[in-house]
């Protein structure tokens, strides 16, 4: 297919193959070299832009990192390299870097700068911890990154946006020098677009699916760049996450960014924006989503984590017909899942939970933020006056797969909350997992950590009844 987009000011339509990463098209082809290619791997920022996606009357801008990115998802979109924000003299963000030291030798400023104007461009909240949130995918590895806070902190208190409309914050921007005039005219180019070369996604016989490619371009890269038979999920339902019949629906392709920001979501996990902050960093949110964490199939994978404790149901289709298939019984061994070669994941659903209900995410990983867990837990739990009605207690990183530990949640349901009452259910958790021991830890130490992590769920949700008990 034909791709077009908007890179900066310029209309860009190429015949290439739409796995091609977006950094190497706008490197390679369009010389815009302000983006770096670093690790490949979506952890340093180096390569980071933006890309706006009209909804609603209104361009969502969002920071992503390029390296992992297929060229067929900018279709129809806004991308914005460094380029594209001084055209003919620094930006208001890049002359306070520049005056509060926050750049050295360069490399890694540029997608500083990007990231930083993407949360000028589409957040609402313009404090300064999301601020910092909005630039956690970004390393630089000279300067140290206190400057560069102090460069932001200086610019949040010039810019007083958080109630302006839409076209009003645009207008803002573009007199504070922190955007150029262009893209006061964007909206009008993309909705020309809309008319001219609707979305589409027919490719019934595509060797590769993609929807974030935020592991398939690390783990394949080298072959999905080289790879014209692919079918790239373009665009979802407007209404990509649902209530219907009391059950909670979610495309495959939903972001994790957007199932964290989803009201529906919120109201049933409401700690769910903790949750994705340790999923990873912003521009792997806006690019990752829900069935690809899901079909990864990695033992360690967060969403499954969660998904599991809910009791949710896979759905997958297959030109036209069917088929449903119980998360828990998905897995079947380490990558190996109950999944047909043509079938694609499309959504998934779980029963809107109700009663005196909590949700418990825990993960330890060698770094706090942006890094896959060495184990990782979740618990749903309904309690009456401190006796469990019901309980469902997943984990991750102690065996080949994603693991609902039904033994031990069996256990729990009934018993009064008690130190010894965990310590037991502890006790059977052990005998349930398989860990081995790896990069991230022992098999040992990977079974300590469940026992203080499932320890952990109950200290942070009944903290009066642990008042003497320590991690």
């Amino acid at each position: 297919m034909n791709i077009q987009f908007i890179c900066n000011n310029a209309l860009i339509e190429t015949d290439q193959s739409p796995s091609t990463t977006l950094l190497d098209f706008i490197r390679k082809e369009l010389k815009y070299t302000g983006a770096k290619e670093g690790c490949r791997e979506g952890d340093c920022g180096a390569c980071a832009v933006l890309i706006g996606e009209l909804k609603n009357d209104k361009i969502i801008y969002k920071t992503i990192n390029s390296c992992l990115t297929p060229l067929a998802a900018a279709n129809g979109k806004h991308v914005v390299t460094i380029e594209g924000l001084n055209l003919y003299e620094l930006s208001l963000i890049q002359q306070v870097f520049v005056r509060e030291g926050a750049a050295q030798c360069g490399f890694c400023t540029p997608g500083f700068i990007v990231a930083f104007t993407g949360f000028l461009l589409s957040s609402y909240n313009l404090s300064v911890d999301e601020a910092i949130d909005s630039i956690a995918g970004n390393l630089c590895r000279c300067t140290g990154h206190y400057s560069i806070i102090r460069a932001i902190k200086n610019i949040l208190d010039k810019v007083q946006i958080n109630n302006l409309s839409f076209a009003q914050r645009l207008k803002k921007l573009v007199d504070l020098n922190i955007i150029p005039e262009y893209f006061l005219n964007i909206k009008n180019k993309l909705e020309s677009f809309k008319k001219e070369q609707p979305l589409t996604e027919t490719n019934d016989d595509a060797s590769f699916t993609i929807a974030g490619g935020t592991d398939l371009y690390v783990q394949q890269g080298y072959k999905l760049t080289r790879e014209k038979n692919i079918l790239i999920h373009l665009k979802i339902s407007d209404e990509s996450i649902r209530i219907s019949d009391n059950n909670c629906f979610i495309n495959a392709a939903v972001t994790i960014e957007d199932f964290s920001n989803s009201e529906i979501i919120k109201a049933i996990f409401p700690n769910v924006k903790e949750f994705a902050n340790l999923f990873g960093s912003l521009p792997i949110r806006n690019r990752a989503t829900v069935g690809g964490n899901i079909i990864n199939a990695s033992p360690i994978a967060d969403i499954t984590s969660l998904l599991l404790v809910l009791d949710a149901v896979l759905i997958f289709s297959n030109k036209g017909s069917v088929r449903e298939v119980k998360l828990s019984d998905f897995y079947k061994g380490y990558k190996q899942f109950d999944k047909l070669p043509e079938e694609i994941l499309s959504s998934v659903y779980f029963e809107v939970p109700s009663g005196n209900y909590n949700i418990s995410y825990e993960k330890v990983s060698k770094r706090l933020h942006l890094d896959i867990a060495s184990v990782n837990t979740t618990m749903f739990i309904i309690t009456d006056d401190n006796r469990i009605s019901a309980v469902r207690i997943s984990a991750g990183g102690v065996a080949p797969i994603p693991m609902l530990l039904k033994k031990t949640s069996v256990f729990l349901t009934g018993k009064q909350i008690s130190e010894e009452t965990v310590k037991e259910a502890s006790s059977i958790a052990a005998e349930e997992i398989k860990p081995i021991s790896d990069i991230r830890g022992s098999a040992q130490y990977k079974m300590l950590l469940l026992n203080r992590l499932i320890l952990a769920h109950f200290i942070k949700l009944h903290p009066e009844l642990f008042e003497e008990v320590t991690l």
